[in-house]
């Protein structure tokens, strides 16, 4: 790595102390990558996200006092403020084990960028990080199918494809943005969409500041444009 690359600065969030050292101790060797700080629930990694901007957060799903889940969009809905500069916010990288996938599905509808089982290697774990990073939408394909049988059993669906994982991917969308976009293009208003994804006016607003970032949209009409010319709606 040059002098003049930027390394991508990771914030760890997880209850267990023994888990954040080891991930801790995982991402030091990475030459790419530093650790900016940890937090050991769902509230301090809202703080320091607010305060240190990661370009990463490794968030586990199960904590206490706040949740990954519920921290995950409290943290995009603070980055999409106006006076935090509407950024897209961090990426964040769901930490989960075998018998959560409930949980991923909640959590990628909140905004996460991807999720990652615990059991993963070092190498997977760096892996996944970079390609957060970039942008990418990260799925494990030992469990992609649940995820998506599970996206899917949420009503109401958007569409009837049977592919939104890798299309959000290639577009650089999370599968919620994907869905806003696919309803902004049906014609519907924020408060239409609030009402069809069973979330709150500012979650939409948050996934429109996020989707007119990705896609270098000024307005709705070019996200529909866009989007066409991306095969995405």
């Amino acid at each position: 790595m040059s002098r003049s690359e930027k390394k991508i600065r990771v914030l760890i969030a997880d209850d267990q102390r023994l888990m954040r050292e080891g991930l801790r101790i995982i991402l030091e060797d990475a030459e790419d990558m530093e650790v900016i700080g940890e937090a050991e629930n769902g509230f301090v990694a809202t703080r320091i996200a607010e305060t240190l901007h990661p370009d990463v957060i490794l968030m586990d799903i199960r904590m206490p006092l706040l949740d990954g889940i519920e921290a995950t969009e409290r943290i995009l809905k603070q980055a999409a403020l106006p006076h935090a500069g509407g950024a897209a916010g961090p990426r964040i990288l769901l930490l989960t084990t075998f018998d959560t996938p409930e949980l991923v599905v909640e959590g990628m509808r909140a905004g996460a960028a991807g999720y990652l089982l615990k059991d993963c290697s070092a190498e997977e774990l760096a892996t996944a990080i970079r390609a957060v990073a970039r942008g990418q939408v990260l799925l494990q394909a030992s469990s992609a199918a649940q995820l998506l049988a599970g996206l899917h059993a949420v009503p109401p669906p958007v569409s009837e494809d049977a592919q939104p994982l890798v299309e959000a991917e290639k577009s650089g969308l999370t599968v919620r943005e994907l869905e806003v976009v696919r309803l902004i293009a049906q014609g519907q208003s924020n408060a239409e969409i609030a009402a069809a994804l069973f979330v709150s006016d500012a979650t939409v607003k948050t996934h429109i500041n996020h989707i007119f970032s990705k896609l270098g949209a000024r307005d709705r009409a070019q996200v529909i444009i866009k989007a066409r010319q991306m095969g995405l709606a």
